[in-house]
């Protein structure tokens, strides 16, 4: 029996997770999200897909954060118009996040559209709108934890709990033929021995594993619901102790939600100072109102986001003049806004316009993608360009990882361990290469796939058997694999620009800066 995977997205990074599955009687795809990062790496938000969107019959989605479900109206405007598999609180997520998506697509070519037209550059389009978003649900499809489900002509698919977000789910796929074969697609997973997130499972006795990496290289304590909220009544405190607002920026998405609820009891315990808290983010708080239908804890026996709910404390920012309306507080107060990675939304003006205070505190609570404005402030930049602006970074900057939805590595080897025996292949995708490579050398020492540990490069292509993978040949990448997770030019030049105007004004007269200018044009030569 032939069946080809292959890798279109999160291969070398974390974004953009996209696999296709072919097999003699079916094309499906596992997710279809966004590129997030550099921009080199968003560029490919807006090609063309590297396979005719026409020939796929089914999509089976792991969860609805973008980076994995959000080129899925990209994929219906090529002319997909199959079913999209996906769990009822996947389904309702994307009803909300994927319009946002495009609402923030639409908000944000409109500025840069004007900012091209002043320097004579062509205007563009974007990649959908927020009615398309909105539309492509129209196409979703129910699936049930741990119930088989026919998707496609000779594939079933089981989903199994993923503990990663609400909703969040890995894929079993099990491909009719003279060979039978089964699949196992981690999704993203989450930590385990959590109070927000039941425990990720699934199937023991595999053919192939595709499994996700982000943390492949690094190692977490396991903290009690007491331990966590008193790392975060830490940065609070220091936060009110230096005098001016906390900014969070955050995923809208289970990281905002477990945030305020945590934030919210600890000032019903006392130990941190009272404060409104503002959760400017639309898309948060439509996806909090679905937690709060939706996040009954079946381990736990309760839904522990029930009173995360507007009132006096915490205000809900839904009209852009409600958000503009922070510019005029002062003092300690606590805004909440996305996205997670400072990459876009309303997050981005309240950076702009905190960053160079010093009384100011930014604090970053997940995962930082190579290129993102989020992982430059996480690695100390002193300068950095928003919406074109240098911005001076005087306020303080500070990261805590108790709350990421991801598993460590120890965790991801102990997920790999239950789902042996593999016959075949392990897959590591989802990762940079830091965490790829620490993941590859845990998993070879725990003995898991000896010998049979792959990192798949962006567009590689595998023809699989039973027990074996062997390297399709397949089109160029359209991305160079030292390319996928790196800063790009864009970042060096924002870097050297915000270097040179800090040179420039150290200098001691007008005449060393001139000399200094000078010696750049020689090296820029003739233009």
């Amino acid at each position: 029996m032939s069946v080809r995977l292959s890798f279109h997205g999160a291969a070398g990074c974390v974004t953009g997770f996209c696999a296709r599955l072919e097999t003699p009687q079916a094309t499906l795809l596992v997710d279809c999200g966004m590129f997030q990062g550099s921009k080199t790496l968003k560029a490919l938000n807006y090609q063309p897909f590297p396979f005719d969107a026409k020939s796929i019959d089914a999509v089976l989605l792991t969860h609805a954060h973008i980076d994995h479900s959000g080129l899925l109206p990209k994929l219906m405007l090529a002319g997909f118009d199959g079913p999209i598999w996906a769990t009822t609180a996947t389904r309702e997520l994307c009803e909300v996040m994927l319009a946002d998506s495009g609402s923030i697509q639409e908000s944000e070519v409109e500025h840069l559209n004007r900012r091209n037209q002043r320097r004579g550059r062509a205007t563009v389009e974007p990649i959908y709108t927020a009615e398309d978003g909105r539309r492509v649900v129209r196409q979703f499809r129910k699936t049930v934890l741990n119930e088989p489900a026919q998707v496609a002509p000779g594939v079933t698919a089981t989903y199994w709990e993923a503990g990663h977000i609400l909703g969040s789910a890995s894929i079993q796929l099990d491909i009719d033929g003279e060979e039978p074969m089964r699949l196992l697609f981690s999704g993203d997973l989450g930590p385990g021995g959590r109070d927000y997130n039941p425990d990720p499972e699934g199937p023991a006795g595999i053919d192939h594993l595709v499994i996700e990496s982000t943390y492949g290289d690094r190692e977490r304590p396991l903290l009690t619901p007491e331990a966590r909220r008193g790392l975060l009544a830490d940065e609070l405190n220091a936060a009110h102790e230096a005098g001016g607002p906390l900014l969070i920026p955050a995923f809208a998405v289970e990281r905002t939600q477990e945030l305020l609820a945590d934030i919210l009891t600890l000032m019903d315990d006392g130990k941190v100072p009272e404060a409104e808290i503002f959760l400017d983010s639309p898309l948060a708080i439509e996806a909090t109102e679905i937690f709060q239908r939706r996040g009954w804890n079946r381990a736990s026996g309760h839904n522990p986001f029930a009173g995360v709910r507007s009132g006096q404390r915490l205000k809900f920012l839904r009209a852009p003049w409600e958000s503009d309306g922070l510019e005029r507080l002062r003092g300690w107060h606590i805004i909440m806004a996305a996205s997670g990675m400072c990459d876009a939304g309303r997050v981005r003006k309240h950076l702009e316009r905190l960053l160079w205070r010093r009384e100011a505190t930014v604090l970053l609570t997940g995962y930082q993608a190579a290129g993102t404005l989020g992982r430059l402030l996480a690695d100390g930049a002193k300068h950095v360009s928003i919406q074109g602006d240098d911005v001076r970074v005087a306020a303080r900057v500070r990261m805590l990882d108790a709350y990421s939805g991801h598993a460590d590595a120890s965790a991801l080897v102990r997920w790999a361990q239950a789902r042996t025996p593999i016959r075949g292949s392990v897959f590591l995708a989802h990762g940079e290469n830091t965490g790829l490579d620490g993941l590859r050398r845990r998993l070879d020492a725990a003995g898991v796939a000896p010998g049979r540990l792959i990192v798949p490069t962006l567009d590689e292509s595998f023809r699989l058997a039973a027990a074996t993978a062997t390297a399709a040949q397949a089109p160029a990448a359209r991305l160079a694999a030292a390319s996928v997770a790196s800063p790009d030019w864009h970042n060096q030049r924002a870097a050297f620009l915000a270097d040179l105007g800090d040179r420039l004004e150290a200098a001691s007269s007008d005449r060393e800066r001139a000399d200094m200018l000078a010696r750049l044009r020689r090296v820029l030569g003739p233009g």
